[in-house]
């Protein structure tokens, strides 16, 4: 949830008047669904509650709802929008015996305030899910190519509005800390790399397996090259440049072995570690199917502020890992303001 504030006529005692701009990230049989023919439905949203809703283009599966007014005419949209899901969800449920789910949004917080949001312990949290009705989740992992993350919230349409009030309380006691990156769907055209990765021909052509098929991937077949020419393996007694090593906190140790299968470590700060595992390990995950390379990641020591990593296999395999998680890293440093090298 992005919040932008207008202080208005602001009387010691009593509450600011701001203006809230919210974004929730909606499928697209869900937009359909408040647009309604013609428009019909968006439109008296627009009017009965006062606020401004835009949605993004359809270029995306995914699409962003921006609501934008006053604290009072979010939560009437809210409350609506609500309101059209649950009519929505006894419709399609009428002939079941299938209890009908409660309504689920996923709004988009800046990284910086959920831990406000969550509190000390997972007491606030806890304490607007007991105070609400409503079940609310923060995911652990930022959302693509951003500094946000999704929070879901579900339970009835006024219990719904209920936790977003108390979201906005929240949100407006702790701002956002540093720039905001703000995420932006991908689009469905083009060629997807979430299937499995596969490099051929000795690990000069990439292909990524969609279905029975196996599609040329120039993307990564460039990107392994590059990883190659730029960041060629770390012999033994060698470390990563001083720069990398002072932006990131990043140190390598070699460990002698069989020449065409070797061992290098990592020391990864906590805080960064996440960028790394990515939700669910899909993050770390993509590293292995790229690289080939084998990489373990150990578990917390108490007192310890680092991870060690292990990236085990070829000299080639080992470039390429240390080249994807280098860039993860630069990626999560410049979303958090840093310096991209």
């Amino acid at each position: 949830m992005d919040i932008s504030l207008t202080t208005e006529n602001k009387v010691p005692g009593e509450a600011p008047s701001v203006t809230l701009t919210i974004r929730l990230i909606m499928q697209g049989k869900d937009v359909g669904s408040i647009i309604g023919k013609k428009g019909d439905t968006i439109k008296r949203f627009r009017e009965e509650s006062g606020a401004r809703i835009n949605i993004s283009d359809g270029s995306s599966p995914e699409r962003i709802v921006t609501i934008t007014g006053s604290t009072e005419n979010i939560l009437k949209a809210f409350n609506m929008i609500g309101k059209k899901f649950e009519e929505d969800m006894k419709a399609a449920h009428v002939n079941s015996s299938v209890p009908v789910p409660p309504v689920t949004l996923r709004l988009i917080v800046p990284a910086s305030q959920c831990g406000s949001l969550i509190g000390k312990g997972g007491s606030k949290i806890k304490e607007i899910r007991e105070v609400t009705g409503a079940s609310i989740q923060v995911a652990g992992d930022m959302l693509p190519n951003s500094t946000e993350r999704a929070v879901t919230v579900s339970g009835t349409p006024d219990a719904i509005s209920q936790c977003v009030y108390h979201i906005c309380c929240v949100m407006l006691e702790s701002p956002p800390k540093g720039a905001t990156i703000p995420y932006k769907p991908r689009p469905a055209s083009g060629t997807s790399t979430s299937g499995p990765v596969v490099f051929a021909g000795g690990q000069v052509n990439a292909y990524t397996i969609q279905g029975q098929y196996a599609i040329p991937n120039n993307d990564l077949t460039k990107l392994h090259q590059l990883a190659l020419q730029q960041t060629p393996y770390i012999t033994p007694g060698t470390t990563l440049p001083a720069a990398l090593a002072t932006q990131f906190g990043v140190q390598t140790a070699s460990q002698p072995g069989n020449p065409s299968s070797q061992t290098h470590e990592l020391t990864i700060p906590n805080e960064l570690i996440g960028c790394i595992i990515g939700k669910g390990g899909c993050k770390i995950n993509e590293i292995r199917q790229c690289s080939g390379a084998t990489i373990k990641i150990a578990g917390m020591q108490e007192g310890s502020t680092d991870r060690q990593v292990t990236i085990t296999g070829t000299p080639e395999s080992i470039s390429m890992a240390q080249f994807l998680i280098n860039t993860r890293l630069r990626e999560e440093v410049s979303g958090m303001g840093g310096l991209v090298l």
